[in-house]
């Protein structure tokens, strides 16, 4: 039987040692968030994942959901669950005070949404999907829609969907069907079929708010002539309570390879009343506020099931005997050496450790610098910080859930045979896993989106909001050799990342397949690079500590960042290698012969 325990050690590391350097303390608001109370919503956090959401993981993946006379029903014990985690605040963590949030840094948000993504992902997918929503009503809507839709939403008594994808366009939107149809209102009316729609129907919540993509009759083709609607389950009245059903239903949810708690269906909008959400024909644009947010959540969700592999790898391979280690027997009083003590076993635990640890790192260092895009006084600072963003979002989202999903199939062969089968829930945590890299952009779109929308945007403006910070540390710390371990092998994983970048820019000008060639390396190694600046940060930070430490968490701290610098940043040689050699294997291969 599968077990988790929220890393509360390594979070507090990384919220207060590994971002010391971002000043999080001193930006507007966050006078009243002093270390003691982050500390103590972790723990709560903590709790409710070990003690209310894991011990359904399993229960509701047999389970699943249940459909009957257009209504969904999630497996036993979810309802309940979602009711104590509403009246637990969780929902109303990083909103605004003024419409019923607590205000709290995003930040805390990343490291609590890891714990949901671990503990319980099924469960964790109704509650992103409508953080996601609540900003991007906060960024686009009228003033008459967030004062009535946004305090519901953060109470948690109403969720929120996203309504993209159409039987007939997943990718390319510009292929939308659905239709809106201006009513003398003001309002619109909606027809059409939406499917893979993630929490489009459920019993937890009293409204649904869908957030839908749709074409008004004068529309012009493509992307440019798609709008954004609210689309209520119920509608609203003026005094924010529930009026009659809005002709918007589920027709059927899907059945899948994982998430099975999560309900995931096919809607059909039959005159259904929406809204308008921002100006007409600019809905992708408006959508993108919630489609980078949910990217960046479903990169959490990658780290999340990656770190409850990882824990559950370990404690089979200490208790697992199997054979004597090479150089004799470890444990002669048993009749078998336990896993652990087995090279190849320690360089898939290692591998597992240090890929979450790493993402870990990587993600915190992101949600700070969206606290910085939302709350610091200085705009410089916030352009800085959205341009990091933007470039981050594709790898966090592709990078992380392709760790995961590997970090996942490592654990499964730790357990060997007992890995494959359900009773010790590994092969639960492999399933969940293997959809982060599909959906909300597969990571072969995250990749394109990296190296054909951000390397050149703004001229390049977005690169320097981190080429410069690593080219900085690596230039205050020349000749410092008690770092050199980590140092040395970071600056030549840095020198190839900026050729592979000025490599892909100057060819892709001439043949953009070039670009499109060398973009999943090249997200690979844009991410390896990431990382190892962290391990390099989280090294030295170790380094000031591990003499007083009675507990060894800095002196493994220390041994990952080595192993990582030693057995897995030598990756980005291949994957340059790789980038350098050109589209032409890839391009020149006759369409006829595959």
């Amino acid at each position: 039987m599968a077990t988790y325990k929220a890393p509360l050690r390594d979070m507090r590391f990384v919220y207060h040692e590994f971002l010391a350097d971002q000043h999080l303390e001193d930006m507007p608001g966050m006078e009243d968030v002093p270390p003691e109370l982050v500390d103590a919503v972790l723990e709560e956090m903590a709790k409710v994942a070990e003690n209310i959401l894991f011990p359904l993981n399993r229960s509701g993946d047999e389970e699943g959901c249940r459909f009957e006379n257009g209504e969904v029903y999630t497996p036993r014990g979810f309802k309940e669950a979602y009711q104590r985690f509403r009246e637990g605040g969780w929902t109303s963590l990083t909103s605004l005070p003024e419409y019923g949030g607590q205000g709290l840094p995003e930040t805390v948000y990343v490291l609590t949404s890891e714990m949901m993504s671990a503990s319980n992902l099924s469960f964790a997918i109704y509650t992103k999907l409508t953080h996601g929503a609540y900003f991007l009503l906060l960024k686009t809507a009228s003033e008459e829609i967030k004062n009535l839709y946004l305090p519901k939403m953060v109470e948690g008594r109403w969720t929120g969907t996203m309504c993209l994808t159409e039987p007939q366009c997943g990718t390319d939107l510009g292929l939308l069907r659905t239709k809106a149809v201006p009513q003398p209102d003001g309002t619109y009316r909606l027809t059409g079929n939406k499917i893979f729609i993630s929490g489009g129907e459920q019993d937890l919540s009293e409204n649904i708010i869908h957030l839908v993509l749709a074409r008004t009759p004068d529309a012009p083709p493509g992307v440019k002539g798609i709008s954004l609607f609210l689309v209520p389950k119920f509608l609203v009245n003026p005094d924010g309570s529930l009026g009659r059903r809005n002709r918007i239903f589920c027709t059927a949810i899907e059945h899948k390879m994982g998430i099975k708690a999560s309900s995931t269906c096919s809607i059909s909008l039959e005159d259904a009343t929406g809204y308008l959400i921002g100006e007409l024909h600019k809905g992708l644009r408006a959508m993108f506020v919630m489609m980078n947010s949910a990217r960046l959540e479903v990169g959490l969700q990658g780290l999340g099931l990656g770190e409850v592999a990882y824990q559950n790898a370990v404690a089979y391979a200490k208790e697992r005997l199997q054979g004597r280690a090479l150089t004799g027997p470890k444990y002669p009083d048993k009749p078998a050496d336990p896993l652990i003590v087995h090279p190849d076993v320690r360089r898939m635990l290692l591998t597992m450790r240090a890929y979450t640890e790493g993402m870990r790192a990587i993600s915190a260092w992101v949600g700070a610098h969206l606290d910085k895009e939302n709350r610091h006084p200085d705009p410089a600072v916030r352009q800085e910080a959205e341009d990091f963003v933007a470039l981050m979002t594709p790898i966090v989202k592709a990078f992380f859930t392709d760790l995961g999903f590997e970090t996942a199939n490592l654990a499964m062969q730790v357990y060997g045979g007992h890995g494959y089968i359900r009773e010790n829930g590994i092969e639960q945590f492999v399933r969940d896993a293997r959809i982060a890299q599909i959906y909300e952009g597969a990571n072969g779109i995250q990749a394109m989106d990296l190296v054909g929308r951000k390397l050149p945007a703004h001229a390049g403006r977005f690169l320097r909001s981190f080429f410069h910070p690593v080219q900085r540390y690596l230039d205050e710390r020349t000749g410092q050799t008690r770092l050199s371990f980590v140092t040395e092998p970071l600056a030549k994983a840095f020198s190839r990342l900026q050729r592979a970048t000025a490599f892909i820019a100057e060819r892709s000008l001439a043949d953009p397949n070039e670009a499109g060639a060398a973009a999943y390396d090249y997200l690979h190694l844009f991410g390896f690079t990431a990382m190892a600046y962290c391990w390099a940060r989280m090294a030295e930070i170790a380094q000031t500590k591990v003499e007083s430490d009675t507990t060894g968490f800095y002196q493994a701290k220390l041994d990952t960042a080595r192993f990582f610098m030693e057995r897995i940043l030598p990756k980005t040689s291949g994957l340059f290698s790789a980038i350098m050699s050109g589209s032409g294997s890839i391009m020149a291969f006759k369409d006829e012969a595959f």
